[in-house]
């Protein structure tokens, strides 16, 4: 597994600093990054995660994982890396 987690079912409401703060306690968040819409700049509902160990992504799983935030229940899993198109 790697140190990269998908955080989906996000409140429009968080940014990179409060989903920094969020996952500080499971361990070393290395970056945070909010995808948005292209057309209309719009975060898109999740993020991506990456922390500095392996454990602190595996510790940041096991907190957050299903734990409601801003009214909305946290999805969080390891990030699957994107394949290449054709």
């Amino acid at each position: 597994m790697n140190t990269k987690l998908f955080v989906g079912n996000l409140s429009f409401n968080l940014n990179e600093q409060s989903i920094e703060e969020l996952f500080a306690p499971a361990g070393k968040v290395v970056s945070v990054a909010i995808p948005t819409d292209r057309d209309t700049g719009r975060k898109r509902g999740f993020a991506f995660v990456e922390m500095e160990s392996q454990a602190g992504a595996e510790e940041a799983i096991k907190k957050l994982n299903g734990k409601e935030v801003d009214g909305r229940q946290l999805v969080v899993n390891p990030s699957i890396p994107k394949r290449p198109s054709r």
